[in-house]
Formats: C-alpha cells, sequence, structure tokens
C-alpha cells in the first residue's frame, strides 16, 4: 500500500500553545508528523507541516483540526498531498 500524506497549514496571531495543541492532536490520532516549518513574522504565525495519513480519515483528521484550529484561534487547513500538490502546481 502506498503511503498518504497531508498538507498541514496553520496561520493565525502568534500566541504560546499553538504548537502544542496542534502536535498533541495529531500524536492523540497516532498521526506521524514527517516534516514541519514554523515561522513568525511581526507576531503572525505560520506553520506547513507533513504528516502521514496512511490508515487514517482524512474527513476526521479535518474535523479535529477544525476543532483544534477554534480553540486556538487559528486557521487550519488539512488537504490530501496529491491536492495540495495540483492546486499549487506551476
Amino acid at each position: 500500500m502506498a503511503k498518504e500524506r497531508a498538507v498541514i497549514t496553520v496561520t493565525g496571531v502568534d500566541h504560546p500553545g499553538i504548537i502544542a495543541a496542534i502536535t498533541k492532536a495529531l500524536a492523540d490520532q497516532d498521526v506521524n508528523i514527517e516534516d514541519l516549518s514554523q515561522t513568525i513574522v511581526q507576531g503572525l504565525f505560520t506553520m506547513i507541516l507533513i504528516a502521514d495519513i496512511t490508515d487514517h480519515d482524512l474527513s476526521k483528521l479535518q474535523q479535529t483540526m477544525a476543532r483544534v484550529g477554534k480553540k486556538q484561534g487559528v486557521q487550519i487547513t488539512v488537504q490530501h498531498e496529491d491536492i495540495f500538490k495540483y492546486m499549487h502546481r506551476v
């Protein structure tokens, strides 16, 4: 079976606990983070991460991360890697 991955993007105003909340939610669902990059620019938080979602329900993950985003006051988008790549091809 081929590995399936999701691209998760997070944007919003920086505050303590954003990364902790997101990584805990992923760990609670046994989702492995394969790569992560985050930065803060003038108080604005941005993060993109790649997660292995093989044997996981993408829709359930999207719903869970939407709840986390709402609690944290940030926008979280979860897309299948193939969709993300298709949308951002040049």
